[in-house]
């Protein structure tokens, strides 16, 4: 049985109605995990510039690992997050937040300023620190879910 014209057209505004919905999530927590991004970046700028190593996207990459590793977990049975929350928090607030263009950017700097000791512990350290991070997520997400 086919639906009735009036019926499909319910059903198609309800859906370009969630994907317009889901969009602002994401945009929102795309903005606020960018903000957050930047002031890590003032708070640990002149300790970067000091030590001539990029500790504001360290720290970012690892807390974000950290953070979307929790959000995993805890929207993973939609008990405690639904759809639009776990859109706002994972795909907008860490999405804006940890960013690997940077983690690129600052590994090539280093390597073109032949800082190769530099340029390996920031690229080896960022990929265990972040699946660690990760990992810790995971546990403290299930552990907060019960």
């Amino acid at each position: 049985m086919r639906p009735r014209p009036t019926q499909t057209l319910r059903l198609r505004q309800l859906l370009v109605y969630k994907a317009s919905v889901s969009f602002v999530w994401v945009a929102i927590g795309g903005a606020a995990g960018s903000c957050l991004r930047y002031w890590v970046s003032l708070l640990l700028g002149p300790v970067s510039a000091a030590h001539g190593f990029p500790w504001s996207t360290f720290a970012v990459n690892a807390l974000g690992s950290l953070g979307l590793g929790m959000v995993f977990v805890l929207a993973e049975d939609r008990s405690w997050f639904g759809t639009d929350l776990r859109l706002l928090l994972g795909t907008g607030v860490m999405g804006g937040f940890t960013t690997y263009s940077a983690f690129n950017l600052e590994s090539v700097g280093l390597m073109q300023n032949e800082a190769w000791g530099r340029a390996a512990l920031y690229m080896a350290g960022t990929f265990v620190i972040c699946l660690v991070s990760g990992g810790v997520g995971l546990i403290i997400g299930r552990a907060l879910r019960g």
